[in-house]
C-alpha cells in the first residue's frame, strides 16, 4: 500500500520570516490523520528570510536532522556546539535529557531552506550530542546513499533509533530500488524533481509511505531530482 501526502495539501505556518510546510501535525497545526509515520514525527519544509531565523528554544528526547536545501543555516546549542549548515551537511542533534539551541540564516542576504526532520528515540533521556558530516551531490548520484543510521555505518550520522536515511540526486530516467524488509516500512520525500515510485508520480514536496511492498522503484523524471527515503522498523 502506498499512501501519497502530496505538497499543497501540508499545513503552512507563514510569520514573514519564516515560511514552514508540515508534513505531519506539529505546534498549533494538528491533523489526526497525519501525526507521523512509523518512528518519523516531523517533515517541516522551512525557509528562512536573510538575518532571521529561531532563537534559543529547548528540546527533550527527540532526534532531530537538518537537511539544508538552499542557503546556509546557522547553529548553537548549549553543549558548546556552533556550526553552519549548507547544502550536501547532515546534521544530527540528540536532544535526550534537554538542550537548547538557536537556528539562523547565516546570510544578510539570501534565504535558507531547509528540511527539519524529527525521529522517535527509542529510549528516552540519552545524554544530549551532536554530529555533523558532509554528502556531495556526487555521493549520493545515482544511488541511494545512506546519510543516518542506527549505528554510523558507512561513514553515515548515528541516530538513536532503528532508522536507515537515504539521499539520492537523479538524473533524467535513472532509477533506484530499495528493498524493504518484512516487518519494515519506508517513507520517501521528494526534495525537489519529480519521481515515479511504483507507478506513482511524486513532485517537489510531495511525500508518500510505502507498507507491505516488498520493494520500491524510484525514477527520476527530471534532472537532479532529488529525495531522501527512510527506512523504518
Amino acid at each position: 500500500m502506498v499512501a501519497i501526502r502530496r505538497s499543497e495539501d501540508r499545513d503552512t505556518t507563514n510569520l514573514g520570516w519564516l515560511d514552514s510546510r508540515h508534513t505531519f501535525s506539529f505546534g498549533d497545526y494538528y491533523d489526526a490523520g497525519h501525526m507521523g509515520f512509523g518512528t518519523l514525527r516531523v517533515i517541516n519544509e522551512d525557509r528562512v528570510r536573510p538575518g532571521a531565523g529561531f532563537g534559543t528554544h529547548g528540546h527533550r528526547d527527540m532526534e532531530i536532522i537538518s537537511y539544508v536545501v538552499d542557503g546556509a543555516l546557522e547553529h548553537k546549542d548549549s553543549i558548546g556546539t556552533g556550526s553552519v549548515i549548507r547544502p550536501g551537511d547532515v546534521q544530527r542533534m540528540s536532544a535526550g535529557t534537554g538542550i537548547r539551541h538557536s537556528e539562523f540564516n547565516h546570510s544578510a542576504g539570501e534565504p535558507v531552506h531547509f528540511l527539519q526532520i524529527w525521529l522517535l528515540p527509542a529510549q528516552d533521556g540519552i545524554e544530549p550530542g551532536y554530529e555533523q558530516k558532509r554528502f556531495s551531490d556526487e555521493d549520493k548520484r545515482g544511488r541511494l546513499r545512506l546519510v543516518a543510521s542506527c549505528n554510523g555505518r558507512d561513514g553515515s550520522v548515528t541516530v538513536h533509533q532503528d532508522a536507515d536515511i537515504f539521499a539520492s540526486v537523479l538524473n533524467k530516467d535513472a532509477t533506484v530500488t530499495h528493498a524493504i524488509a518484512d516487518g519494515r516500512k519506508a517513507w520517501v520525500q521528494v526534495v525537489r524533481g519529480t519521481i515515479d515510485m511504483n507507478g506513482q508520480e511524486l513532485r517537489t514536496g510531495d511525500g508518500a509511505g510505502a507498507e507491505n511492498i516488498a520493494t520500491l522503484a524510484l525514477t527520476a523524471r527530471a534532472d537532479d531530482s532529488e529525495i531522501l527515503l527512510f527506512d523504518l522498523r
